[in-house]
């Protein structure tokens, strides 16, 4: 709330909104006056006032139509109504309908200045509970949903996303098909101030250019043929909440420059219509698409790029995260067992070796994909290397190091010959052949599928 609260003096008497207009003034009120329900409407629509104090009997537009206006606009602002003729059957059916007073003419001006202050306090109070709870549910959600990675990069895009959650900038992830773009978004909205608004998503390269534009902006009835019925858009359907554009990079034309009115001007003019809804969203995107190479190719706005990328964020791809495969596969198996009902399966070290070395052009959506074909085709509860899909143990044979040779041996003929001695001094042990090493697991998996040795890993 501002330091001078603001008041909304709705009465269609012009002497009463003077007079309540210097009286509140003088008790240190900011006021603002509407003569009549229609102007009082207006003014609900053009702006937030910490409170509303509004006649009941007025002509077309009544002081009730003013308190469901006020509520739908904001429901945390107290409405004070007030009327000469009040009796207890209607005092009682403004405070059901949410009125926070309901006041008789004549009053005494100390005893509306006190009941004023009193609803000051209750919208401070209200305002700080609605913080407090969002802040709570942000730190809940963001434990449960926060995604999986402990890489370098990948870190360095999770610590970006929660910095900018609490923001209303529009973000653009960019990443590979697969690498979990979307999961990005999510976890950006449940950190967001606007976690107790929906989340809403659509794939721009999923549909048809008429059928994405009355998804997006919607329609009203009789704009074509087979609109039989206004459609509310997407845009005014996540309103209060966040809305994900996947592969905007693949938005036709004609919807970029209806994209980038939304962006620059908050509304949006739905198919068929001549009057703009106002958009309240937060607007993030998502592209596997190098936009900048689009935008030199002509198929992507340069001004609706600027638009989105406001605040960038990167995925890297699986195959520069492998430091994060073991936890991804922990993670997706406990998940398959969950559905399943069975007990939680383990990789052979057979199949582990084949996960490690693969390079997963589907990124995080294919190891799952994967994963979960082998668990379906194991019947133990060990996943051995037939159960996974060919092209992932398929291995590219390479001659071996003793048939090679060097007049001049490089450094990586010596560095392989050295960790090949001391995987079998450890005895086929990888794990403790990285730790002789001092390298991490994940890098000793990544040299061996290079020299393709095939070592019998002890149990």
């Amino acid at each position: 709330m501002s330091q001078k609260p603001s008041v909304l003096v709705v009465d269609d008497e012009s002497g009463i909104l003077d007079t309540l207009r210097i009286l509140l003034r003088n008790e240190g009120f900011e006021v603002t006056t509407a003569q009549g329900g229609k102007a009082g409407l207006e003014q609900i629509r053009a702006g937030v006032h910490d409170i509303i104090l509004s006649d009941v009997r007025m002509p077309q537009v009544s002081g009730l139509d003013i308190l469901t206006a006020a509520r739908e606009q904001d429901p945390m602002t107290p409405v004070l109504l007030m009327t000469a003729q009040a009796s207890l059957q209607s005092a009682i059916s403004a405070v059901n309908q949410g009125a926070f007073y309901y006041i008789q003419k004549p009053f005494s001006n100390d005893e509306l200045v006190a009941i004023l202050k009193r609803a000051c306090e209750f919208r401070a109070v209200r305002v700080e509970n609605k913080q407090l709870k969002q802040e709570i549910r942000r730190r809940d959600k963001a434990a449960v949903t926060r995604p999986i990675g402990k890489s370098k990069r990948f870190m360095e895009v999770l610590k970006l996303a929660e910095h900018v959650s609490p923001t209303e900038s529009t973000v653009l992830i960019q990443g590979e098909s697969g690498t979990g773009k979307e999961v990005i978004a999510r976890y950006i909205h449940n950190l967001s101030n606007r976690v107790d608004g929906p989340f809403l998503s659509i794939n721009c390269g999923a549909l048809p250019e008429n059928l994405l534009e009355s998804e997006l902006f919607g329609h009203v009835k009789g704009s074509f043929t087979g609109a039989v019925r206004d459609k509310q858009g997407l845009f005014a359907a996540a309103r209060g909440g966040s809305f994900f554009l996947d592969e905007v990079g693949e938005m036709p034309p004609s919807l970029q420059v209806k994209l980038l009115r939304v962006l620059q001007e908050r509304e949006a003019i739905p198919v068929g219509a001549v009057e703009a809804i106002p958009v309240d969203v937060r607007i993030i995107a998502a592209t596997n698409r190098d936009l900048e190479e689009e935008i030199r190719r002509g198929n992507f706005r340069s001004d609706l790029f600027y638009r989105l990328n406001v605040i960038a964020l990167n995925l890297p791809p699986l195959r520069d995260r492998r430091d994060d495969l073991l936890l991804l596969i922990e993670n997706f198996l406990q998940s398959l067992s969950q559905e399943t009902g069975g007990d939680i399966k383990a990789l052979s070290s057979e199949a582990l070796d084949a996960v490690m070395v693969y390079e997963w052009p589907g990124n995080v959506r294919e190891l799952e994909n994967a994963l979960e074909h082998a668990v379906v085709l194991s019947r133990g509860n060990l996943i051995e290397g037939s159960a996974l899909p060919e092209r992932i143990t398929k291995r590219r044979k390479e001659p071996l190091v003793a048939e090679r040779s060097y007049r001049n041996p490089t450094l990586e003929v010596i560095e392989r010959a050295y960790i090949m001695w001391v995987l079998q001094a450890e005895g086929g042990n990888k794990t403790r052949a990285a730790e002789v090493l001092g390298i991490d697991p994940s890098t000793l998996y990544r040299k061996l599928s290079r020299y393709e040795e095939q070592v019998e890993v002890k149990a």
